[in-house]
Formats: C-alpha cells, structure tokens, sequence
C-alpha cells in the first residue's frame, strides 16, 4: 500500500538574514495587503515609503542580534522537534510525514515551501500557523499566500489559543523564569502581545478576544495572588491601536511601585519584538522608570510540552478533516469575530 505523503507547512512572519535583507523584507511586509489594505499601485507606493523610512532603525535593531533575525533557525528547531514527535506517533499507520518552513515575507518563502513540498513528493498538506491567535493579518495572510503557492490538497489549522499543553508551556516558563528571577516581592504579570490597529477589530478580527482567551487559561495555573494585565506592543503608524501599550502598563507599574514579570504571550519563537524590544528597549524603560524588578520570560521555543501541543493538533487534522481549529471542530469564537475562518468555512 502507497503511504501518504503529508508536508506540514509550518507558517511564520519571517525576518531579514542579514543587514541587506532588512529593506526588502520591510517592503515585502508592507506590501501585504492584509497589513494595508490599500490598492495597488498605492499600497506599493506606501510600502516603498515607509520601509525607506524604517530601514536605518530596523538594521540598528537588527544588529543587536548578529545582523539578522533568529527566526528562521529557530523555527527550523521547533519543526525537528515536531518532525520527531510526528514520525515516532505515525509509525505503522501508513503515513510519511515532513515539516516546511513557510516564512511570510522573507526566504524561505511560502513559495519555497511549496516547491520544496512537491519536489518531496507530497501528496497533501497540513498548514500549521506558528501564530496561536488568528488573525487576518498573521493566519489569514499565510492561508491566502499558501493557496497562491500551492495546488495541493490542503487542511489548516486556524488557531490554538486555548489549546491544553500550549497553556501549560506558557505556565511552565512563567513560573520558571520567576523562581530563577529570585525576587520575593509579588509581581505584576505583563501578558505582552502584538498589537493591532483597532480598526481591525472593530472590523471583527477576532485576535485580540484570543489573546484574552489564552491569558485566561494560563492566569488558571498561576499564583491567584499575583496583579495580572494584557498590554501590547509593537505600534506601528498613527492609527489608533488596541491597548493598553506595553510601555504604559511599565509606567503604571511603576506607579504602583511593583515589579514586573513579562511574559511574551503571542509570541513562540525569539526575535527582534522579543530580543529587542522587549529585552533592549523595554528593559530600558523599566530600569529607567526604577521598577523593583523587569524579568522577561522566554518565548517557548523547543518546549517540549508546547511541541507535544503542536503535534497532537496536526494528527488531529490529518484523522478528522473537520477540525479546523483546536476546539473539536466547533467554531470558538463569538459570532461578532466574523473574520473567523470557521465562519468563512476555511
């Protein structure tokens, strides 16, 4: 009997290789209509403006960390480590399967991934976003991208905001990086996010009603004691944006006079929102504003509990073609967030 080939096509926004890749990959993520929706040739237009205006700031930051983004092999580690966990699960049931890098908006592109996938000889895909929160500008832009690239017979999986061993991973680093911060003072826990223009929700992005549902679930497993906020970061232009921001919750932290321990809460790979901004620039702030104590939890990386999350969603899809997202199937979000692929009938 002929195994099926299944390619998982791990989806993430990728980042420049090196300081000559910085403007082109800003230009390339400006240029996505799901981050401006204006038409062509003005969104061109825009991007070719705004990454030109950028690009001096972004390599600085960039050459924080060595002159590119980490991204790339890191990812490449999380998908080993899923690739391990997938063979050993699928062994004897007839299946050959292969994990590929599908960066948004920088090599290896989804592009790539697609050729790569069909040169191995796959015969049908799973698109495994490494965004646990949908949102039309990270899931939705990979989804759409993926289709362009690809004729294979393809199943998504839209998002896991709650999904089980994803909060625990998230609990587990919190709770590690406060016992080896050493601090006894209670701590103000910052979930720190991407943000969004908040256009994009009032338009029914349903993104950042995830982002609460996973702070919910893994605020369950902390201490009940500990002052717990959602803030976000990584504001980009005029638009009024969700919030509040990651800088205003250091500075009422630091009118509270309490210490803060920040967890990356969107974010499962280290790179430069987290390297840098959170790290560097946020770091700063809060030694400037003199808050008893900063720690930054890290991102989750190679958790095994989080990889373990992963491959159990991807067999889930791969044995029922209906689950879409991580809730059996069902449709997890309220009716308002009509940008929900579930609702779409992605």
């Amino acid at each position: 009997m002929n195994k099926r080939k299944i390619a998982v096509i791990a989806c993430n926004l990728g980042g420049p290789d090196g300081q000559a890749a910085v403007r082109p990959f800003l230009f390339n993520l400006f240029n996505d209509k799901a981050i401006i929706a204006a038409p062509q040739p003005i969104r061109f237009a825009l991007a070719l403006l705004i990454s030109s205006q950028r690009a001096k700031m972004a390599r600085a930051n960039y050459a924080m960390m060595g002159g590119g983004s980490p991204i790339v092999p890191e990812t490449r580690r999380q998908i080993d480590a899923l690739d391990a966990v997938l063979v050993s699960r699928l062994e004897g049931q007839g299946i050959e399967i292969k994990s590929f890098l599908a960066m948004r908006y920088w090599a290896p592109t989804t592009r790539e991934a697609a050729q790569a996938a069909k040169d191995w000889g796959a015969s049908e895909a799973i698109l495994l976003p490494l965004y646990p929160q949908f949102s039309t500008s990270t899931t939705g832009s990979s989804l759409a991208a993926w289709h362009q690239a690809s004729a294979l017979p393809t199943r998504a999986i839209c998002c896991y905001p709650a999904q089980s061993k994803l909060i625990q991973a998230h609990a587990d680093a919190i709770m590690a990086a406060w016992h080896q911060g050493g601090q006894t003072a209670q701590p103000r826990l910052l979930f720190s996010a991407h943000g969004l223009p908040q256009r994009m929700v009032d338009g029914g992005d349903p993104y950042q009603w995830q982002i609460e549902q996973t702070v919910a679930a893994v605020s369950a497993l902390l201490p009940a004691q500990w002052q717990k906020q959602i803030c976000y970061q990584s504001r980009v232009g005029p638009l009024k944006w969700i919030g509040p921001s990651t800088d205003q919750a250091l500075h009422q932290a630091a009118r509270d006079n309490l210490g803060v321990l920040l967890s990356p809460i969107a974010f499962v790979s280290e790179h430069v929102e987290t390297l840098v901004e959170l790290d560097h620039e946020y770091g700063a702030l809060a030694k400037s504003l003199g808050l008893p104590f900063y720690l930054r939890v890290p991102a989750l990386g190679i958790n095994p509990s989080f990889i373990e999350g992963l491959a159990e969603m991807v067999i889930a899809r791969i044995m029922d073609p209906a689950q879409l997202c991580s809730a059996q199937g069902a449709r997890i979000c309220p009716a308002q967030w009509g940008k929900c692929p579930m609702k779409q009938g992605a």
